[in-house]
Protein backbone atom coordinates (compact mmCIF):
# COMPACT_ATOMS: atom_id res chain seq x y z
CA UNK A 1 0.00 0.00 0.00
CA UNK A 2 1.50 3.16 -1.01
CA UNK A 3 2.00 6.05 1.87
CA UNK A 4 -0.34 8.56 0.33
CA UNK A 5 -3.36 7.99 1.95
CA UNK A 6 -5.38 9.16 -1.39
CA UNK A 7 -4.11 5.95 -2.55
CA UNK A 8 -6.69 3.92 0.08
CA UNK A 9 -8.59 1.83 -1.72
CA UNK A 10 -12.72 1.28 -1.79
CA UNK A 11 -12.07 -2.07 -1.03
CA UNK A 12 -9.91 -2.00 2.05
CA UNK A 13 -12.18 0.68 3.34
CA UNK A 14 -15.71 -1.65 2.48
CA UNK A 15 -13.62 -4.52 4.00
CA UNK A 16 -13.77 -3.17 7.41
CA UNK A 17 -17.33 -1.38 7.17
CA UNK A 18 -18.73 -4.47 6.13
CA UNK A 19 -16.76 -6.01 9.82
CA UNK A 20 -18.77 -3.26 11.75
CA UNK A 21 -21.88 -4.21 10.03
CA UNK A 22 -21.33 -7.82 10.89
CA UNK A 23 -20.49 -6.95 14.69
CA UNK A 24 -23.47 -4.50 14.81
CA UNK A 25 -25.91 -7.37 13.41
CA UNK A 26 -24.56 -9.60 16.43
CA UNK A 27 -25.59 -6.62 18.73
CA UNK A 28 -21.81 -5.72 19.42
CA UNK A 29 -21.19 -1.79 19.42
CA UNK A 30 -17.30 -1.85 19.35
CA UNK A 31 -17.63 2.15 20.30
CA UNK A 32 -18.91 1.33 23.60
CA UNK A 33 -16.12 -0.60 25.18
CA UNK A 34 -16.55 -0.39 29.10
CA UNK A 35 -12.58 -2.44 29.22
CA UNK A 36 -10.24 0.03 31.09
CA UNK A 37 -6.71 -1.27 31.53
CA UNK A 38 -5.06 -1.79 35.14
CA UNK A 39 -1.59 -1.05 33.59
CA UNK A 40 0.18 0.82 31.10
CA UNK A 41 2.40 -1.22 28.56
CA UNK A 42 5.87 -0.22 30.33
CA UNK A 43 4.23 -1.11 33.57
CA UNK A 44 3.44 -4.37 32.10
CA UNK A 45 6.62 -5.09 31.50
CA UNK A 46 8.21 -3.93 34.69
CA UNK A 47 5.92 -6.17 36.56
CA UNK A 48 7.64 -9.27 35.10
CA UNK A 49 9.10 -11.21 38.04
CA UNK A 50 12.74 -12.02 36.90
CA UNK A 51 13.33 -15.31 38.08
CA UNK A 52 9.69 -16.36 38.83
CA UNK A 53 7.73 -19.32 37.36
CA UNK A 54 4.84 -18.73 34.88
CA UNK A 55 2.29 -19.66 37.40
CA UNK A 56 4.06 -16.77 39.98
CA UNK A 57 3.70 -14.43 37.07
CA UNK A 58 1.08 -11.43 37.51
CA UNK A 59 -1.94 -11.09 35.52
CA UNK A 60 -1.79 -7.66 33.51
CA UNK A 61 -4.49 -5.31 31.35
CA UNK A 62 -3.46 -3.15 28.68
CA UNK A 63 -5.30 -1.63 25.45
CA UNK A 64 -3.67 0.04 22.48
CA UNK A 65 -3.57 -0.44 19.07
CA UNK A 66 -2.68 -3.71 16.66
CA UNK A 67 0.04 -2.39 15.07
CA UNK A 68 1.45 -5.68 14.07
CA UNK A 69 -0.22 -9.20 14.00
CA UNK A 70 1.37 -12.65 13.05
CA UNK A 71 -0.59 -15.73 12.64
CA UNK A 72 0.43 -19.37 13.25
CA UNK A 73 -2.72 -21.05 12.84
CA UNK A 74 -4.62 -21.52 16.04
CA UNK A 75 -2.09 -18.96 17.75
CA UNK A 76 -1.60 -15.38 16.93
CA UNK A 77 1.42 -13.23 17.94
CA UNK A 78 0.39 -9.19 18.29
CA UNK A 79 1.40 -5.83 19.10
CA UNK A 80 -0.30 -3.20 21.04
CA UNK A 81 0.97 0.61 21.32
CA UNK A 82 -0.36 2.56 23.67
CA UNK A 83 1.20 5.99 25.03
CA UNK A 84 4.16 4.37 26.86
CA UNK A 85 5.00 1.94 23.88
CA UNK A 86 4.88 -1.80 22.52
CA UNK A 87 3.81 -4.93 24.20
CA UNK A 88 3.39 -8.00 22.52
CA UNK A 89 0.53 -10.40 23.17
CA UNK A 90 -0.16 -14.54 22.60
CA UNK A 91 -3.40 -15.29 21.63
CA UNK A 92 -4.76 -19.19 21.64
CA UNK A 93 -7.49 -20.77 20.59
CA UNK A 94 -7.35 -23.14 23.90
CA UNK A 95 -7.21 -20.10 25.81
CA UNK A 96 -9.76 -17.53 24.42
CA UNK A 97 -12.18 -20.66 23.05
CA UNK A 98 -13.67 -21.13 19.93
CA UNK A 99 -16.16 -18.40 19.45
CA UNK A 100 -13.41 -15.37 21.11
CA UNK A 101 -10.65 -16.75 18.81
CA UNK A 102 -12.69 -16.36 16.14
CA UNK A 103 -13.58 -12.94 16.94
CA UNK A 104 -9.89 -12.13 17.39
CA UNK A 105 -8.82 -13.44 14.24
CA UNK A 106 -11.54 -10.56 12.56
CA UNK A 107 -9.42 -8.09 14.11
CA UNK A 108 -7.52 -5.20 11.93
CA UNK A 109 -4.49 -3.86 12.38
CA UNK A 110 -5.19 -0.27 13.71
CA UNK A 111 -7.77 -1.47 15.58
CA UNK A 112 -7.83 -0.34 19.46
CA UNK A 113 -8.42 -3.85 21.80
CA UNK A 114 -7.58 -4.93 25.30
CA UNK A 115 -6.12 -7.87 26.58
CA UNK A 116 -5.74 -9.32 29.87
CA UNK A 117 -3.55 -12.02 30.56
CA UNK A 118 -0.17 -13.21 32.55
CA UNK A 119 3.06 -12.62 31.52
CA UNK A 120 5.66 -14.67 30.45
CA UNK A 121 8.72 -14.49 28.37
CA UNK A 122 9.35 -16.07 24.97
CA UNK A 123 12.53 -18.18 23.86
CA UNK A 124 14.05 -14.78 22.46
CA UNK A 125 13.18 -12.69 25.49
CA UNK A 126 10.33 -10.92 24.74
CA UNK A 127 7.98 -10.05 27.80
CA UNK A 128 4.73 -11.10 26.74
CA UNK A 129 0.95 -11.28 27.64
CA UNK A 130 -0.66 -14.79 27.44
CA UNK A 131 -4.20 -13.57 26.47
CA UNK A 132 -6.60 -14.95 28.22
CA UNK A 133 -9.42 -12.25 27.68
CA UNK A 134 -9.75 -9.74 25.17
CA UNK A 135 -12.51 -6.96 23.69
CA UNK A 136 -12.73 -4.36 20.51
CA UNK A 137 -12.32 -1.07 22.35
CA UNK A 138 -12.88 0.71 19.10
CA UNK A 139 -13.01 -0.47 15.66
CA UNK A 140 -10.26 1.49 12.66
CA UNK A 141 -12.33 1.89 9.91
CA UNK A 142 -9.27 3.29 7.71
CA UNK A 143 -5.85 1.41 7.42
CA UNK A 144 -2.43 2.51 8.45
CA UNK A 145 -0.25 3.77 6.42
CA UNK A 146 2.19 0.66 4.97
CA UNK A 147 4.34 -0.53 7.60
CA UNK A 148 7.97 0.49 6.29
CA UNK A 149 7.64 3.29 4.87
CA UNK A 150 5.02 4.76 6.75
CA UNK A 151 4.17 8.59 5.77
CA UNK A 152 7.14 9.47 3.92
CA UNK A 153 5.89 13.14 2.62
CA UNK A 154 7.08 15.59 5.10
CA UNK A 155 3.74 18.04 4.56
CA UNK A 156 1.21 14.49 5.14
CA UNK A 157 3.12 13.48 8.41
CA UNK A 158 2.28 17.19 9.92
CA UNK A 159 -1.24 17.86 7.84
CA UNK A 160 -2.21 14.03 9.49
CA UNK A 161 0.37 14.25 12.41
CA UNK A 162 -2.16 11.68 14.80
CA UNK A 163 -0.83 8.89 11.83
CA UNK A 164 2.99 10.10 11.81
CA UNK A 165 2.87 9.71 15.59
CA UNK A 166 0.82 6.39 15.49
CA UNK A 167 3.73 5.60 12.48
CA UNK A 168 6.85 7.07 13.63
CA UNK A 169 8.89 6.06 16.95
CA UNK A 170 10.89 8.86 16.43
CA UNK A 171 8.10 11.06 16.27
CA UNK A 172 6.74 9.79 19.58
CA UNK A 173 9.34 10.21 21.33
CA UNK A 174 10.11 13.92 20.09
CA UNK A 175 7.13 15.23 21.49
CA UNK A 176 7.05 13.09 24.09
CA UNK A 177 10.35 15.10 25.33
CA UNK A 178 8.80 18.15 24.58
CA UNK A 179 6.31 17.79 27.33
CA UNK A 180 9.50 16.83 29.89
CA UNK A 181 11.38 19.67 28.36
CA UNK A 182 8.59 22.28 29.27
CA UNK A 183 7.21 20.27 32.57
CA UNK A 184 11.21 20.46 33.40
CA UNK A 185 11.60 24.17 33.03
CA UNK A 186 8.17 24.79 35.53
CA UNK A 187 9.92 22.55 38.27
CA UNK A 188 13.16 23.91 37.34
CA UNK A 189 11.59 27.63 37.93
CA UNK A 190 9.67 26.97 40.91
CA UNK A 191 11.93 25.32 43.09
CA UNK A 192 13.85 28.55 42.59
CA UNK A 193 11.02 30.89 43.83
CA UNK A 194 9.41 31.71 40.17
CA UNK A 195 5.68 32.64 40.06
CA UNK A 196 3.83 31.03 37.50
CA UNK A 197 1.43 33.53 35.83
CA UNK A 198 -0.71 34.33 33.02
CA UNK A 199 -1.21 37.71 31.19
CA UNK A 200 -3.69 38.14 28.08
CA UNK A 201 -3.45 37.17 24.64
CA UNK A 202 -5.56 40.09 23.03
CA UNK A 203 -3.50 43.56 24.05
CA UNK A 204 -4.47 47.33 22.66
CA UNK A 205 -0.99 47.53 21.72
CA UNK A 206 1.51 45.35 19.92
CA UNK A 207 4.11 45.88 22.43
CA UNK A 208 6.78 43.80 23.89
CA UNK A 209 9.24 43.73 20.62
CA UNK A 210 8.80 44.69 16.49
CA UNK A 211 6.71 42.36 14.70
CA UNK A 212 3.80 42.80 12.20
CA UNK A 213 0.90 41.29 14.35
CA UNK A 214 -2.31 39.43 13.84
CA UNK A 215 -5.76 41.58 14.46
CA UNK A 216 -8.86 40.40 15.79
CA UNK A 217 -12.37 42.16 16.05
CA UNK A 218 -13.76 41.78 19.43
CA UNK A 219 -17.37 41.78 18.88
CA UNK A 220 -19.33 42.86 22.73
CA UNK A 221 -16.75 45.34 22.79
CA UNK A 222 -16.44 46.67 19.54
CA UNK A 223 -12.73 46.90 18.86
CA UNK A 224 -9.81 45.55 17.26
CA UNK A 225 -7.02 43.45 19.67
CA UNK A 226 -3.77 42.75 18.72
CA UNK A 227 -2.85 39.29 19.21
CA UNK A 228 0.54 39.47 21.58
CA UNK A 229 3.70 39.50 19.76
CA UNK A 230 5.60 39.25 23.15
CA UNK A 231 4.67 38.79 26.44
CA UNK A 232 6.72 41.12 28.51
CA UNK A 233 5.01 44.15 29.18
CA UNK A 234 2.31 42.65 31.48
CA UNK A 235 4.75 40.84 32.89
CA UNK A 236 6.75 43.80 33.82
CA UNK A 237 3.91 45.21 35.00
CA UNK A 238 3.69 42.39 38.34
CA UNK A 239 7.30 43.69 39.23
CA UNK A 240 5.68 46.87 39.87
CA UNK A 241 3.19 44.89 41.88
CA UNK A 242 5.61 43.39 43.91
CA UNK A 243 5.72 40.04 42.10
CA UNK A 244 9.71 39.79 42.67
CA UNK A 245 10.06 36.40 40.16
CA UNK A 246 7.41 35.45 37.87
CA UNK A 247 7.59 33.54 34.28
CA UNK A 248 5.02 32.59 31.84
CA UNK A 249 5.01 29.98 29.13
CA UNK A 250 2.55 30.91 26.60
CA UNK A 251 1.62 31.16 23.08
CA UNK A 252 3.03 34.48 20.89
CA UNK A 253 1.67 35.18 17.02
CA UNK A 254 3.41 37.00 14.69
CA UNK A 255 2.54 37.59 10.96
CA UNK A 256 5.48 37.17 9.36
CA UNK A 257 6.92 34.45 7.53
CA UNK A 258 7.27 31.10 8.26
CA UNK A 259 11.09 28.73 7.80
CA UNK A 260 12.94 26.22 9.29
CA UNK A 261 13.14 28.43 12.33
CA UNK A 262 10.07 30.77 12.33
CA UNK A 263 6.29 29.81 13.15
CA UNK A 264 3.68 32.54 13.11
CA UNK A 265 2.33 31.06 15.95
CA UNK A 266 5.25 29.92 18.53
CA UNK A 267 6.03 29.16 22.33
CA UNK A 268 7.69 31.07 24.18
CA UNK A 269 8.74 31.57 27.99
CA UNK A 270 9.64 34.76 29.53
CA UNK A 271 10.74 35.47 33.14
CA UNK A 272 11.58 38.23 34.93
CA UNK A 273 13.78 38.45 38.47
CA UNK A 274 13.68 41.92 40.36
CA UNK A 275 16.91 42.29 41.72
CA UNK A 276 18.77 40.37 39.15
CA UNK A 277 20.22 41.76 35.80
CA UNK A 278 21.48 40.13 32.53
CA UNK A 279 24.34 38.10 34.31
CA UNK A 280 22.56 36.60 36.60
CA UNK A 281 20.24 35.55 33.41
CA UNK A 282 23.49 33.85 32.14
CA UNK A 283 23.85 31.95 35.24
CA UNK A 284 20.05 30.82 35.34
CA UNK A 285 20.12 29.75 31.58
CA UNK A 286 23.24 27.90 31.58
CA UNK A 287 22.22 26.27 34.54
CA UNK A 288 18.37 25.54 33.09
CA UNK A 289 19.47 24.00 29.73
CA UNK A 290 21.90 21.95 31.38
CA UNK A 291 19.22 20.16 33.54
CA UNK A 292 17.36 19.56 30.64
CA UNK A 293 20.35 17.89 28.72
CA UNK A 294 21.47 16.04 31.68
CA UNK A 295 18.63 14.90 34.11
CA UNK A 296 15.92 15.04 31.72
CA UNK A 297 17.15 14.05 28.59
CA UNK A 298 20.29 11.84 29.71
CA UNK A 299 22.99 13.00 27.58
CA UNK A 300 25.90 16.05 27.55
CA UNK A 301 26.27 16.44 23.76
CA UNK A 302 23.63 16.52 21.23
CA UNK A 303 24.18 16.12 17.49
CA UNK A 304 22.11 19.01 15.60
CA UNK A 305 20.84 19.29 12.05
CA UNK A 306 24.41 20.02 9.45
CA UNK A 307 26.28 17.26 11.36
CA UNK A 308 27.79 19.20 14.57
CA UNK A 309 27.90 18.01 17.95
CA UNK A 310 27.04 20.66 20.68
CA UNK A 311 29.00 20.00 23.97
CA UNK A 312 26.68 21.81 26.58
CA UNK A 313 29.00 20.78 29.40
CA UNK A 314 32.30 22.30 28.13
CA UNK A 315 33.08 26.20 28.63
CA UNK A 316 30.30 28.75 26.67
CA UNK A 317 31.78 31.65 25.20
CA UNK A 318 30.52 35.23 25.78
CA UNK A 319 31.75 37.84 23.01
CA UNK A 320 30.57 41.21 22.28
CA UNK A 321 28.61 42.23 19.49
CA UNK A 322 31.53 44.35 17.70
CA UNK A 323 34.08 41.75 18.57
CA UNK A 324 32.07 39.44 16.19
CA UNK A 325 31.52 42.40 13.77
CA UNK A 326 35.00 42.93 13.30
CA UNK A 327 35.84 39.06 13.64
CA UNK A 328 33.88 38.44 10.35
CA UNK A 329 34.27 41.57 8.13
CA UNK A 330 37.88 41.42 8.78
CA UNK A 331 37.49 44.97 9.51
CA UNK A 332 39.12 46.46 12.29
CA UNK A 333 37.58 49.94 11.29
CA UNK A 334 34.00 48.47 10.82
CA UNK A 335 32.69 50.84 13.22
CA UNK A 336 34.35 53.84 11.77
CA UNK A 337 33.11 54.17 8.60
CA UNK A 338 29.94 56.16 7.69
CA UNK A 339 26.71 54.30 6.88
CA UNK A 340 27.04 54.74 3.19
CA UNK A 341 30.45 53.36 3.38
CA UNK A 342 29.11 50.05 4.98
CA UNK A 343 26.01 49.82 2.65
CA UNK A 344 28.49 49.66 -0.17
CA UNK A 345 30.46 46.86 1.88
CA UNK A 346 27.46 44.72 2.59
CA UNK A 347 26.43 45.22 -1.07
CA UNK A 348 29.85 43.77 -2.09
CA UNK A 349 29.30 40.84 0.10
CA UNK A 350 26.22 40.00 -1.48
CA UNK A 351 23.92 40.64 1.46
CA UNK A 352 20.44 42.31 1.26
CA UNK A 353 20.63 46.14 1.52
CA UNK A 354 18.46 48.96 1.17
CA UNK A 355 19.16 52.68 0.59
CA UNK A 356 17.40 53.90 3.91
CA UNK A 357 18.66 51.58 6.23
CA UNK A 358 19.77 53.31 9.23
CA UNK A 359 23.76 52.75 10.23
CA UNK A 360 22.66 49.82 12.70
CA UNK A 361 20.51 48.26 10.74
CA UNK A 362 23.58 47.73 7.94
CA UNK A 363 25.97 45.81 10.84
CA UNK A 364 22.87 43.84 11.69
CA UNK A 365 22.23 42.05 8.51
CA UNK A 366 25.82 40.74 8.88
CA UNK A 367 25.18 40.00 12.26
CA UNK A 368 21.91 38.14 11.05
CA UNK A 369 23.36 36.36 7.62
CA UNK A 370 27.23 35.95 8.53
CA UNK A 371 27.87 35.80 12.12
CA UNK A 372 24.94 34.21 14.13
CA UNK A 373 24.80 31.07 11.49
CA UNK A 374 28.22 29.84 12.30
CA UNK A 375 27.71 30.35 15.97
CA UNK A 376 26.90 26.61 17.04
CA UNK A 377 28.37 26.06 20.41
CA UNK A 378 26.55 27.91 23.15
CA UNK A 379 27.56 31.68 22.75
CA UNK A 380 26.75 34.75 24.89
CA UNK A 381 26.93 37.56 22.35
CA UNK A 382 26.61 40.55 24.57
CA UNK A 383 26.72 44.32 24.11
CA UNK A 384 24.40 45.25 21.36
CA UNK A 385 23.63 48.91 19.93
CA UNK A 386 21.13 50.83 21.63
CA UNK A 387 18.96 50.58 18.85
CA UNK A 388 18.26 47.25 18.48
CA UNK A 389 16.11 47.05 21.85
CA UNK A 390 14.29 49.73 23.65
CA UNK A 391 13.16 47.94 27.08
CA UNK A 392 16.97 47.11 27.73
CA UNK A 393 19.38 49.28 30.49
CA UNK A 394 22.41 51.20 28.84
CA UNK A 395 25.72 50.42 29.23
CA UNK A 396 26.97 52.88 32.16
CA UNK A 397 30.52 52.86 30.31
CA UNK A 398 29.15 53.28 27.02
CA UNK A 399 25.99 54.64 26.47
CA UNK A 400 25.74 53.72 23.07
CA UNK A 401 25.57 49.84 23.68
CA UNK A 402 23.06 47.95 26.05
CA UNK A 403 23.51 45.41 29.18
CA UNK A 404 21.51 42.59 27.22
CA UNK A 405 23.00 38.75 25.58
CA UNK A 406 21.96 36.80 22.86
CA UNK A 407 22.41 33.04 23.53
CA UNK A 408 23.11 31.28 20.00
CA UNK A 409 23.21 27.86 19.89
CA UNK A 410 23.16 25.82 16.41
CA UNK A 411 23.40 29.35 14.53
CA UNK A 412 20.15 30.55 15.99
CA UNK A 413 19.04 32.69 18.56
CA UNK A 414 17.68 30.49 21.45
CA UNK A 415 17.39 33.30 24.50
CA UNK A 416 18.15 37.23 24.83
CA UNK A 417 18.11 38.49 27.59
CA UNK A 418 18.47 42.00 28.97
CA UNK A 419 18.96 44.32 32.43
CA UNK A 420 15.68 45.68 32.23
CA UNK A 421 15.31 49.46 31.42
CA UNK A 422 13.54 50.72 34.85
CA UNK A 423 13.79 54.61 34.62
CA UNK A 424 10.85 55.80 33.19
CA UNK A 425 12.12 58.69 31.83
CA UNK A 426 14.63 56.81 29.98
CA UNK A 427 12.09 54.36 28.66
CA UNK A 428 9.67 56.49 27.45
CA UNK A 429 12.27 58.43 25.39
CA UNK A 430 13.15 54.98 24.20
CA UNK A 431 10.00 54.24 22.97
CA UNK A 432 9.24 57.33 21.86
CA UNK A 433 12.37 57.20 19.44
CA UNK A 434 11.29 53.49 17.81
CA UNK A 435 7.76 54.74 17.45
CA UNK A 436 9.02 58.04 15.46
CA UNK A 437 5.76 59.92 14.60
CA UNK A 438 3.70 56.90 14.98
CA UNK A 439 2.60 58.10 19.03
CA UNK A 440 -0.19 55.69 19.09
CA UNK A 441 2.42 52.66 18.95
CA UNK A 442 3.85 53.86 22.22
CA UNK A 443 2.31 52.16 25.11
CA UNK A 444 1.90 54.65 28.06
CA UNK A 445 -0.46 53.02 30.27
CA UNK A 446 3.16 50.66 30.57
CA UNK A 447 5.33 53.95 31.36
CA UNK A 448 2.72 55.66 33.49
CA UNK A 449 2.99 52.04 35.66
CA UNK A 450 6.94 52.43 36.15
CA UNK A 451 6.83 55.64 37.41
CA UNK A 452 5.47 53.89 40.43
CA UNK A 453 8.57 52.15 40.78
CA UNK A 454 10.12 49.33 38.86
CA UNK A 455 12.49 47.55 40.51
CA UNK A 456 16.00 46.80 38.50
CA UNK A 457 15.54 43.09 36.88
CA UNK A 458 17.09 40.66 34.74
CA UNK A 459 14.35 39.29 31.91
CA UNK A 460 14.67 36.56 29.40
CA UNK A 461 12.69 35.14 27.15
CA UNK A 462 13.62 31.66 25.45
CA UNK A 463 12.11 30.23 22.45
CA UNK A 464 10.43 26.88 23.71
CA UNK A 465 10.28 25.49 20.27
CA UNK A 466 13.74 26.25 18.82
CA UNK A 467 15.33 24.77 22.63
CA UNK A 468 13.23 21.81 21.70
CA UNK A 469 14.64 21.49 18.19
CA UNK A 470 18.06 21.86 19.64
CA UNK A 471 17.67 18.92 22.20
CA UNK A 472 15.58 16.35 20.16
CA UNK A 473 17.69 17.26 17.10
CA UNK A 474 14.53 17.92 15.36
CA UNK A 475 15.81 19.51 11.48
CA UNK A 476 12.53 21.81 11.20
CA UNK A 477 10.48 24.08 13.82
CA UNK A 478 7.34 21.95 12.05
CA UNK A 479 9.11 18.75 13.79
CA UNK A 480 8.67 19.91 17.12
CA UNK A 481 5.11 21.89 16.58
CA UNK A 482 2.27 19.50 16.86
CA UNK A 483 0.39 21.40 14.50
CA UNK A 484 1.46 23.96 12.89
CA UNK A 485 0.10 26.20 10.09
CA UNK A 486 0.09 25.07 6.52
CA UNK A 487 -0.98 26.41 3.44
CA UNK A 488 -4.51 25.07 2.76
Amino acid sequence: MSSNLSDISHDQLAVRRQKLDDLRAKGVDPFRSTFRPKHTSKEAIESYLENEEEDSQPTVSVAGRLKFIRKMGKAQFVKLQDQSGLIQAYVRIDALGEEAYADFKKLDVGDIIGVEGTLFKTKTGEITIRAQRHELVSKALRPLPEKFHGLTDQEQRIRQRHLDLIMSPESRERFFNRSRIVAAIRRFLEERGYLEVETPIFQNLAGGAVAKPFVTHHNSLDRDFYMRISLELYLKRLLVAGYDKVFEIGRNFRNEGISRRHNPEFTMLELYEAYSDHRGMMILIQDLIRHLVRDVLGKETVSIFGGHTIDFFAEWREVSYRDLIVETTKDPDWFSHTREEKLEKVKAMGLEHEADWEDYEVTHEIYEKLVEPNLIQPTFVTLFPKEICPLAKLNQEDPSLLDIFELVIGGMEVAPAYSEQNDPDVQREMFEHQAGAEAQNVDYDFLETIEYGMPPAGGMGVGIDRLVILLTEAENIRDVILYPQLRS
